[in-house]
C-alpha cells in the first residue's frame, strides 16, 4: 500500500477556488482504480495550506492515476492557484500499531 501526500500552499484568495476544483473531482479520484482512500487536510494555523492524503494499492496504480486525463485536468486547474511550489512524496507503512 502506498500513502501519497501532496502539500499545497495556495494564494490566500484562491483557497475557495481550489475547494471547488477538489469537490468536482474528488469522487472520480476516489473511484480511480487502485485508490483505497482520499482525504483533504488543512494545516493547523495555516488556512491556505492544504494537503491531499491518498491511499493506493501500489506504485503502478498511483502512476496510472498520475498519467491519466483526470489528473492532468485537475492539476492544470490547481497549479495556477499556488503561492509556493507543492511538495509531494509517497510513503509505505513499516510499523502499524493500530493492528496488533
Amino acid at each position: 500500500m502506498i500513502n501519497r501526500i501532496v502539500i499545497m500552499t495556495f494564494q490566500s484568495d484562491k483557497v475557495d477556488e481550489f475547494l471547488s476544483v477538489f469537490d468536482v473531482s474528488k469522487i472520480a479520484i476516489r473511484n480511480f482504480p487502485g485508490c483505497q482512500g482520499l482525504k483533504l487536510l488543512q494545516t493547523a494555523g495555516k488556512p491556505n495550506q492544504l494537503s491531499t492524503y491518498s491511499l493506493w494499492d501500489d506504485e503502478d496504480c498511483l502512476n496510472n492515476y498520475r498519467h491519466s486525463a483526470l489528473f492532468e485536468e485537475t492539476w492544470a486547474k490547481t497549479k495556477v492557484l499556488f503561492s509556493e511550489k507543492p511538495v509531494a512524496f509517497s510513503t509505505e507503512v513499516i510499523r502499524d500499531l493500530n493492528t496488533l
